[in-house]
């Protein structure tokens, strides 16, 4: 009698019936992994699992959150990673140190931001368990491992290659490491002039190895108007002018990593990394707050103080009624609604804002490829 497996129709029906099952065990990828990197301005809860003074996990923050309760983000909502997600139909990234980012929740991909990191390993030692940005890499090439139980390797390297990453570094490379104190080792060691050099030379290497573990298109932020923040008016100034020597700081350090982003590109031979003018974006409503629909941009919505701007957003600080109104949400950091004004500018803004292009564009021509 002829086995009931020498018929090629049999033959076919247990093979699409295997390849059911297969299908139906592993998760499939689907949209776009979305990866994020750097310090507060886009942590949305890693340091709730550390052992650090850099925390957002306790109110007034999370205030507009939809749980309407302190996520680890510090913000008065959502962060610019957020609204990203939101904006391009993705769900929000977890924090890669979160017990709840496992099984298919990996796929959606991580956040490995950690609050006072900065480009160089002393920046924001004050505030001692932190990840550093070579730590956040080694937490992604683990990510990497991970998923690649999941999904398996060849599907993890594509995930990857066709993700999209956000990595915001430098702000506390100034204000928490070279004007941190008077007389910082950094500043005994460097004049600002060679001093921003050196931090984007360091920065180069950090998105170098970011590019060696596969990404291909990572979106960089410059540092915003560092003088500009209630925290520094608080400190330096007397009429609400924003502090010079931050300002400088900034105004060198920005044009300088676009300079590096443009070499990197041509290094590698395409478009992977892009710039986004963050700090135009913000000097837009330091200059015209009103035009954006503001009331101000030199008070913090919480905080205490001249400017709402010492110490930090706890439940004893003043807190504004409408944090609308604001753009800054505590003494460094903006507001939600400040931060969908950035995000907007990311998407669809002009070579002003973004250079090569926008995220818009990016994705446009990514779906044709």
């Amino acid at each position: 009698m002829a086995s009931l497996f020498s018929s090629p129709i049999a033959w076919l029906l247990l093979s699409l019936t295997l390849f059911t099952i297969a299908a139906t065990m592993v998760p499939q990828v689907e949209g776009r992994a979305f990866f994020v990197f750097g310090d507060s301005l886009v942590d949305n809860g890693n340091n709730n699992y550390l052992l650090t003074s850099a925390r957002a996990d306790a109110p007034p923050y999370g205030i507009d959150y939809p749980t309407h309760r302190p996520t680890g983000r510090f913000s008065n909502g959502l962060n610019i990673p957020d609204i990203i997600s939101e904006q391009l139909g993705m769900e929000p990234t977890q924090p890669y140190l979160s017990p709840f980012l496992k099984g298919e929740k990996l796929l959606v991909g991580a956040n490995f931001a950690s609050a006072g990191v900065g480009i160089l390993n002393d920046t924001g030692i004050q505030f001692v368990n932190i990840i550093r940005i070579f730590q956040q890499l080694n937490l992604f090439k683990q990510y990497q491992q991970r998923l690649s139980k999941l999904i398996g390797e060849e599907e993890t390297k594509r995930a990857v290659h066709e993700s999209l990453v956000l990595i915001t570094l430098g702000g506390n490379d100034f204000v928490n490491n070279y004007y941190l104190v008077p007389y910082s080792v950094r500043s005994q060691q460097y004049s600002l002039e060679d001093y921003v050099p050196f931090v984007i030379s360091e920065y180069k290497k950090v998105l170098q190895r970011l590019y060696e573990l596969g990404p291909r298109r990572v979106l960089v932020t410059g540092t915003g108007p560092l003088g500009c923040v209630p925290a520094e008016l608080a400190l330096h100034s007397r009429n609400g002018e924003c502090a010079g020597e931050l300002m400088r700081a900034a105004a060198l350090f920005n044009p300088q990593l676009v300079q590096m982003l443009d070499e990197l590109n041509q290094e590698v031979g395409e478009n992977v990394f892009i710039a986004a003018n963050t700090n135009q974006m913000h000097l837009d409503f330091i200059s015209n707050p009103q035009q954006f629909g503001f009331v101000t941009s030199k008070i913090a919505c919480c905080g205490q103080g001249p400017y709402n701007g010492l110490g930090l957003c706890t439940p004893l600080s003043n807190l504004c009624p409408n944090r609308n109104a604001y753009v800054f949400w505590d003494p460094f950091h903006p507001s939600e609604r400040a931060n969908r004004i950035i995000v907007q500018q990311i998407l669809t803004g002009s070579e002003t804002y973004m250079h090569p292009m926008n995220l818009s564009a990016i994705m446009a021509m990514d779906s044709r490829a």
